[in-house]
């Protein structure tokens, strides 16, 4: 049986040898980190403004855990992200336009503004993305069985399913995973352990150590990642993926980070310690990189204020673009309803 271990830091290094990335690909990280919390920052102002209808989710402090395991997908490889991991849209390349009609409820939208939580349904090449619902995980069992659908078809594909550490202990999570371990499915399962389910902490909802513990319970891998390095979840990511893909079976990450802000908009996380949250504001991993890079890879202030200003332009044309889209036509409401009651 497999045992669980603690994946050794990339950050701490002097260079970026151990990911595997060149120049290019390591400021690539960045700008994708970078556009990840600038959609997000925007659309709560958005939202605050009253510009935004029904709630809205960040995924602050999530930044490297989303765009580490994205940037590790293969071109036909499939994933299910949640509504903290942004960053696997922005790497994946889901145009900030879409995005914001989405959150907006235009009919530009991926569900055409039936509702404004984030929902992309695109499995073309290069994006291969599953709509994620709001009960969690419960698209769990389907990434799992896209992954059992790629071993049965002779596929190299992977399927990557993403839930938190309260969705971790939800039956849907167990029942994948063994269904995972006993056919080594291709697929790689990320717990993001943002600490907090809702306001219930780790404290209260499970026993064991690590929830990467699960893993091997399960019969494959786990893994401890810091969640905060985006360099150690790429390789790491980066190693679970080509491994399931040359049928080596799953692998169970588990990305250590901290939900910087409440559960959606209206909650003031007033339930967080102030130590916690002073401690994870240190290692915020955005800023992280960048000082990494600056270090490291001589990012110059003037690479750095292009970065900065490429991004502010690409998302304030994505949030002009969605208010211009037109809201759904009334007449449409009932498209896409297969079903509807009656009496006689």
């Amino acid at each position: 049986m497999s045992a669980i271990r603690q994946a050794e830091p990339v950050l701490s290094a002097t260079d970026a040898s151990q990911a595997g990335l060149d120049r290019e690909r390591l400021l690539g990280l960045y700008r994708d980190m970078l556009a990840t919390r600038t959609i997000e920052e925007r659309g709560n102002l958005l939202f605050k403004a009253g510009r935004l209808p029904g709630s809205y989710y960040t995924g602050r402090g999530n930044e490297a855990a989303s765009v580490g395991v994205a940037s590790a997908l293969g071109e036909d490889d499939v994933a299910s992200p949640l509504h903290r991991n942004m960053g696997v849209h922005v790497v994946r390349g889901v145009d900030p336009a879409a995005l914001f009609c989405q959150y907006m409820g235009r009919s530009g939208g991926a569900t055409g503004g039936r509702d404004s939580n984030l929902r992309t349904n695109d499995f073309s090449p290069g994006v291969g993305l599953l709509a994620g619902v709001s009960h969690l995980p419960a698209m769990i069992p389907v990434i799992t069985g896209m992954a059992l659908a790629f071993q049965l078809r002779r596929e190299p594909r992977v399927a990557v399913g993403w839930c938190g550490d309260g969705a971790a202990a939800r039956g849907d999570m167990h029942e994948s995973m063994n269904l995972a371990g006993v056919r080594d499915l291709p697929i790689v399962y990320i717990i993001d352990n943002n600490q907090y389910a809702y306001s219930t902490p780790n404290s209260l909802s499970f026993a064991c150590e690590h929830l990467a513990d699960r893993g091997p319970a399960y019969g494959f891998e786990g893994i401890v990642v810091d969640g905060t390095d985006v360099l150690t979840v790429y390789r790491e990511a980066a190693r679970a993926i080509e491994k399931a893909r040359a049928g080596g079976g799953p692998t169970l990450l588990e990305l250590i980070t901290l939900r910087m802000e409440g559960h959606a908009v209206h909650d003031d996380a007033a339930y967080v310690p102030r130590s916690l949250l002073e401690e994870f504001t240190a290692r915020d991993p955005v800023d992280r990189y960048r000082a990494w890079l600056q270090v490291n890879q001589e990012l110059t202030d003037e690479e750095q204020a292009a970065i900065e200003a490429e991004v502010r332009a690409t998302i304030e044309k994505g949030v002009a673009d969605a208010e211009a889209s037109p809201l759904p036509d009334p007449d449409t409401v009932l498209d896409g309803v297969y079903a509807v009651s009656s009496q006689e």
